[in-house]
């Protein structure tokens, strides 16, 4: 969103990064940076690092980064202009206002509007005659009046234009049914029908009560089960939980966090209402925010095979990360809370619940089950597993806890299981600190060897580019000896943002990341990175040095001959070959 530049650059001046971020980070110093733990990922080792003179954050972990504003906006789960809003707020700013922004925000309130809209006529099919095979499988699965209407569940009539139609008497366009992704264009035709057809639909609704999307299911076993709205601009499947406007206002005091949405609702049926489930995907981050802002426990019950566990152990860094308490819960005697509910009740699934194992439990218990405990051997790798798991855990009582149980299982005495820890902690914690000396004392070269989004054709030349940026964002006076123009960048990106800091410059604007707007969140991480990981000095000659690479690779690059030009080549010498 286009909000005025000396706006922003004032914005950021009033919200220094450290400060900002120290709200949300535990930030300790170490040469230049400040460094703390990732509030985007799980991690142990501080990977995350706060550049204040540059006006920067950057994770060497999950490579994230950017600006002030993007920090807030990663966070807090804002989009630009809310996180704009949100930091002017924090240092008692007036916001201008801004025609883009409030075009955009009409057209989310048009789009809540029309998904509002959507969900009523749902509801209201599910009980009509064209929603009888709907309503008989809802109340064939167990799903009483109460709870058809607590959670407005609804049924998608077999045709191909029933809500188009529908929607269209209300006066909103085929253009705003695409948008919200309730419909779908023909590719041939051109013609526009309804997305969720013969379904038992569910309305997924945001903390603030708004209709953004929805999950349609069959009635058979047709593939696929589960169809969900599509990304628009109101919904965001990482961002949101089924059930959470409900379940923020349990009294419960912890949050039961399952996969699909009937196990959801068949737990807020027998009076379960603190339950919540993902929308179709793996448990994020965003989630994991959204979560610990309404609790400080969380029950996670997966479903039992392969894939469920695998969700399970990819879950439990995360929620370990944000500070929650977490529990883990093993279904037995069913697949899952909904059957499990139907065959033994509430009274059973609380006590069943009152015994979830915590988070090292159910480790231990899952490492134990890939080893014979008869067979020396694997008695010994279980042991030693299982102290480098135990070696994770900070806390001095947990570590005799439940290394007393490991050792236990295995037959040895606590002492030797002690010993086999105290040798895994220092391994890790010199694995820790060579880490963080690496980070330390060369983070460009973390950088280079780290994940990246955004690759490079021409590797020589930008490098050479990514130097130049983090010169003159250390030294914006240099832009004056610059005679270089974006095109002559190899990389379009580095090249964009080149652009943008000149055009700042000469407007007499802050000349770094912090301000620029534009950019992509891998993009913006990628430039952070880049800049983060730049510690040569600042000098003259090494400005003149990478502004003669980008322009001889630019030169060379205009008199390589095309691919095409080739192609015409070697065809033209095999036909002269031929005829000789």
């Amino acid at each position: 969103m286009a909000f005025p530049p000396s706006f922003i650059d004032e914005l950021v001046a009033r919200n220094p990064i450290e400060e900002v971020v120290s709200q949300y980070v535990s930030l300790t110093r170490r040469g230049s940076n400040q460094f703390g733990l990732c509030p985007f990922h799980g991690e142990k080792t501080a990977s995350f690092s706060v550049a204040a003179d540059k006006g920067i954050f950057y994770c060497f972990g999950c490579h994230k980064g950017g600006g002030v504003i993007n920090f807030i906006m990663e966070i807090e789960n804002l989009s630009y202009p809310d996180a704009v809003q949100y930091l002017a707020k924090r240092v008692g700013m007036d916001v201008p206002e801004d025609e883009q922004y409030q075009s955009r925000y009409k057209k989310q309130e048009r789009l809540w509007a029309l998904c509002a809209e959507a969900a009523r006529f749902f509801h209201a099919t599910l009980y009509s005659p064209a929603g009888a095979e709907g309503l008989a499988y809802a109340r064939n699965r167990g799903l009483g009046q109460s709870t058809l209407t607590r959670f407005g569940v609804g049924f998608a009539p077999n045709g191909w234009t029933g809500l188009l139609d529908a929607m269209k008497k209300k006066n909103y366009t085929e253009e705003e049914l695409l948008e919200a992704g309730l419909a779908l264009r023909h590719k041939e035709k051109g013609t526009v029908y309804d997305r969720f057809r013969n379904r038992l639909m569910f309305p997924i609704i945001d903390v603030r009560g708004h209709v953004i999307g929805f999950g349609g299911r069959v009635m058979d076993d047709s593939t696929p089960k589960y169809l969900n709205s599509p990304e628009t601009i109101i919904f965001n499947k990482r961002k949101n939980l089924f059930a959470m406007n409900l379940a923020k206002k349990s009294k419960a005091g912890r949050i039961i966090l399952v996969e699909g949405y009937m196990d959801a609702i068949a737990l807020h049926q027998y009076g379960f209402d603190c339950a919540v489930a993902s929308l179709g995907t793996a448990l994020t981050e965003e989630q994991v925010n959204l979560l610990s802002k309404y609790t400080e426990e969380i029950v996670l019950i997966y479903d039992g095979d392969e894939a469920g566990q695998n969700a399970t152990r990819r879950a439990m860094p995360m929620l370990e990360k944000s500070g929650l308490k977490m529990r883990i819960l093993r279904i037995q005697g069913a697949k899952d809370p909904d059957e499990f509910l139907k065959k033994y009740g509430a009274d059973r699934f609380k006590l069943l619940m009152d015994g979830a194992e915590n988070q090292m439990e159910y480790q231990l218990q899952t490492l134990a089950r890939k080893f014979d405990l008869q067979d020396d051997e694997q008695k010994v790798s279980f042991l030693q597993a299982a102290a480098e798991l135990l070696a994770s855990v900070n806390s001095a009582v947990q570590q005799e806890v439940y290394g007393i149980r490991a050792a236990q299982a295995a037959g040895i005495s606590w002492d030797a299981m002690k010993l086999e820890i105290n040798k895994a902690l220092k391994r890790r914690v010199r694995r820790e600190k060579k880490r963080e000396e690496k980070i330390i004392t060369n983070p460009a070269e973390v950088y280079r060897t780290g994940k990246r989004a955004v690759r490079y054709d021409n590797v020589s030349s930008a490098r050479a580019e990514e130097g130049l940026l983090g010169l003159i964002c250390r030294e914006p006076a240099l832009l004056d000896q610059v005679d270089l123009e974006p095109s002559a960048f190899s990389s379009p990106l580095l090249g964009r943002c080149f652009a943008l800091l000149r055009e700042r410059h000469r407007a007499g604007l802050r000349v770094d990341l912090s301000c620029l707007e534009g950019f992509t969140p891998e993009e913006t991480a990628h430039l952070a990175g880049v800049l983060q990981g730049q510690v040569d000095p600042v000098s003259e000659d090494a400005l003149n040095d990478y502004i003669a690479r980008i322009r001889q690779a630019h030169q060379s690059s205009k008199t390589t001959v095309p691919a095409d030009l080739m192609d015409l080549l070697g065809t033209m010498k095999n036909k002269q070959n031929y005829n000789t």
